[in-house]
């Protein structure tokens, strides 16, 4: 062993700073993330292939026909995005692009896509939460509802769960890659 090999090597270790792996709770954080954003898709799944679970059979047919089906299928493809937002800010694609993906293939994943996206989605389910809860006392009994009322109750937990677990993981990995950066 020769001092000029270990100290190549101390010099490969910081010029190659060695990826920090995410605290235990952005891991458990981005997990439940990734698992409210699909626990999304099971219900609407089932209002995508025509089913009136929990829905005035009368109305849901007519709103089904009149656009309701591909907006439940485009929904329901839009929710996959929200679980590789997930994923990534816990696993090693949130800090390298894989190798399949073309023009950027192992080049750092620039940190404020990740971050912007996870801040903008947690702002935007946190809209959306607030305008469905009062939207669903407001319709509460109208002639026109579709769905039954209820699921918004499944709804507002789920969302309330997702709201927090994503902005864990997002803060996480905001800290994480905030000193690669530099």
């Amino acid at each position: 062993m020769h001092i000029h090999g270990e100290l190549r090597n101390t010099l490969d270790v910081i010029a190659e700073p060695r990826e920090r792996l995410p605290a235990r709770r952005a891991v458990t954080a981005g997990w439940v993330a990734a698992l409210a954003a699909g626990g999304f898709l099971p219900l609407h799944l089932v209002w995508a292939a025509g089913i009136p679970l929990f829905a005035d059979p009368e109305r849901f047919a007519r709103w089904y026909a009149n656009g309701g089906a591909a907006y439940l299928w485009v929904l329901n493809g839009l929710a996959v995005l929200p679980v590789i937002l997930a994923f990534a800010l816990i696993q090693p694609r949130g800090l390298v692009f894989p190798g399949w993906v073309p023009g950027v293939a192992g080049r750092r994943v620039p940190r404020l896509l990740l971050i912007v996206a996870g801040y903008a989605l947690v702002a935007a389910l946190s809209g959306y939460t607030l305008f469905a809860f009062v939207l669903t006392f407001v319709q509460l009994g109208a002639p026109e509802e579709i769905f039954n009322p209820w699921t918004g109750v499944y709804e507002f937990v789920q969302f309330t769960v997702w709201i927090v677990a994503l902005t864990v993981a997002v803060h996480s990995y905001d800290i994480r890659t905030r000193c690669d950066s530099r």
